[in-house]
């Protein structure tokens, strides 16, 4: 398939949207949270979040030139959700609820990459 076909596009999309909220977020995080009275763990755990949020738009944006864009896009957009959600929700709240979560969509981010290598 194309570029245009097998939404692609769609995922281009989203890595772009994905890598601005990332920016933004990084910015809150710098300026922000960062001079908050949160302890280091969870300016560590907002970090890391952070860092896969941009990293992974990055890879949403390569999708399109992948053979299997629909399946590729899906599992990082999805991985993406499951492992930096949590981290954000947990690094801002305090509340470690979601946090199981993570290690599911660690491997779900991990599966992506392997689904655009075909």
């Amino acid at each position: 398939m194309g570029l245009a076909g097998g939404g692609g596009q769609l995922f281009r999309r989203l890595g772009a949207l994905s890598g601005a909220a990332a920016v933004g977020a990084a910015a809150y995080g710098a300026h922000g949270f960062r001079l908050s009275d949160r302890d280091d763990f969870l300016k560590e755990l907002y970090e890391t979040a952070n860092k896969f949020h941009l990293l992974h738009s990055l890879a949403l944006l390569a999708v399109p030139h992948c053979r299997y864009p629909m399946v590729a896009g899906t599992i990082l957009s999805t991985g993406m959700g499951m492992f930096c959600g949590p981290f954000y929700y947990h690094a801002v709240t305090g509340d470690s609820t979601f946090s199981r979560a993570a290690p599911f969509g660690g491997s779900l981010l991990i599966l992506g990459w392997i689904a655009m290598a075909p």
